[in-house]
């Protein structure tokens, strides 16, 4: 029993891509992160080089993965709890795990992982990952209505999407090649009123048939009209019409607004992931 890390995507998918496509609900971030990796390049996520690590059971087989791409936390997937252990000890004692300064884990596992960790750490964030049960129409209904954005949308996109990651604290700038990367197969929708962009959100490629909604923002001397709702009520129909059978969001347990907007159009709760911080 033992974990492997490695820079090497290529390696990372070979051993760990089956364990992890096996989980598409739990492991859903894991995915997308590995899929623009192999789409846009190891830059995708900033000039650091990323790594990867997967967790080999007693029996040979791979049973669990993480990744970082750094500056974004050390993104740990499913794990069966041997391996939880196992990383406790890796996270004190590998090298390449020597600059991690925060870990995003599931609920359950983070607490061990932390207590191992030997840094002396904080919550900084709770998420929860909703999984759409069946699709219900805002109600009230939000004037307007929805449409594909598109090149000439770019600046705006760009605009909202940087105001999105200052909002929610997420690191870095908005990135060009990730919305360019979403125009390219429709991924991004607006809502609008009277003409005029409102809202704004998105969804990742299926991976698995297996969909992501996000980001979702309405800039805040709009919000309070149903925007949210309308352009998140139209953004999962979009994934669903692009070949997803399950489709999932995460929302901020900080933010009761987003959650109860979410659970109103048919979201229902799976499962809640924490990012705990060196301080």
């Amino acid at each position: 029993m033992t974990w492997t890390f490695t820079h090497d995507l290529a390696a990372y998918l070979a051993a760990a891509g089956p364990a992890v496509a096996g989980e598409p609900v739990a492991n859903t971030t894991l995915l997308t992160v590995t899929d623009a990796l192999e789409r846009r390049g190891p830059n995708a996520y900033g000039s650091v080089e990323p790594f990867f690590g997967w967790w080999t059971a007693a029996d040979g087989n791979v049973s669990g993965a993480l990744l970082c791409t750094p500056p974004h936390p050390l993104l740990i997937g499913a794990l069966p709890q041997k391996a939880v252990r196992a990383l406790g000890t890796a996270l004190a004692a590998e090298p390449l795990l020597a600059g991690v300064d925060a870990l995003n884990a599931r609920r359950h596992d983070v607490q061990a992982l932390a207590a191992a960790w030997g840094k002396r750490s904080e919550v900084t964030e709770e998420n929860r990952l909703y999984r759409l049960a069946g699709l219900l129409a805002p109600d009230p209904a939000p004037a307007g209505q929805a449409r594909a954005a598109t090149p000439a949308d770019l600046p705006l996109l760009m605009d909202w999407a940087g105001a999105f990651k200052r909002e929610t604290g997420e690191p870095g700038g908005p990135s060009e090649a990730f919305l360019r990367d979403r125009l390219s197969y429709g991924g991004m929708l607006l809502w609008e009123d009277a003409g005029t962009p409102v809202s704004m959100a998105g969804f990742f490629r299926a991976i698995g048939a297996v969909s992501r909604v996000g980001p979702v923002y309405t800039p805040p001397e709009l919000r309070g009209r149903g925007y949210a709702a309308g352009v998140t009520h139209a953004v999962s129909e979009a994934a669903y019409a692009a070949g997803a059978s399950e489709v999932l969001l995460f929302t901020d347990l900080a933010n009761p607004t987003s959650n109860a907007i979410y659970q109103r159009l048919g979201y229902t709760p799976v499962e809640d992931r924490v990012v705990v911080a060196a301080v």
